[in-house]
């Protein structure tokens, strides 16, 4: 049983936290202001290409953190680590993308605004929703995709320690530090 749940469930699991935690953090963003985004970023199209990116991104990521979670003969399967890192570090970019289309957006709004006519208020806070949905759908993309790096370090932490193994806490996926942890039996008797 141990065995099924080491190398079949946990890393089915530690997979999906992050698939988990990006739906509750959309669904946690109030109703009105889900809506408003939604109806927003379907009409804009530096949204349609941050999604887009952005869930694409996170899709192989968490295949790619499911297969680094499963557990092999004596270590993990480490081969998807490398890619696992420099995808998460790709997130960094959603955010300037974010930027670029608020920029964009803003730039819009003011160019639509004739010189000679006095500008309504309620005109200038539509043309400028798209800058906002641009910087809320780049700030989103990036959180979610550092969430499968993440997760498969603490994956692994805790499938070490399930299976009794010696703990490993590492500082990347792509780069471990091996921390060997002695059980508490042996620290106290003064062995090493």
């Amino acid at each position: 049983m141990q065995r099924l749940v080491i190398h079949h469930i946990l890393p089915v699991v530690f997979a999906l936290i992050p698939v988990l935690a990006a739906v509750l953090i959309f669904v946690a963003i109030p109703g009105e202001a889900r809506h408003e985004y939604l109806t927003r970023a379907m009409a804009n199209p530096i949204d349609w290409v941050i999604i887009s990116l952005g869930l694409s991104l996170f899709l192989i990521q968490t295949i790619l953190a499911w297969k680094a979670l499963h557990w092999e003969e004596t270590s993990f399967n480490e081969r998807p680590d490398r890619w696992l890192t420099h995808l998460a570090q790709a997130a960094e970019w959603f955010p300037l993308l974010g930027l670029l289309g608020t920029v964009a957006a803003i730039l819009q709004t003011f160019t639509a605004i004739p010189l000679d006519v006095q500008p309504n208020p309620r005109e200038i806070i539509r043309n400028y929703g798209p800058a906002i949905t641009a910087t809320g759908s780049g700030l989103f993309m990036a959180l979610v995709n550092i969430l499968p790096a993440w997760m498969v370090i603490a994956g692994r932490y805790l499938i070490r320690s399930l299976a009794g193994e010696a703990a490993i806490v590492p500082l990347t996926p792509a780069n471990p530090v091996h921390v060997t942890l002695l059980p508490a039996s042996r620290s106290r008797e003064g062995k090493v």
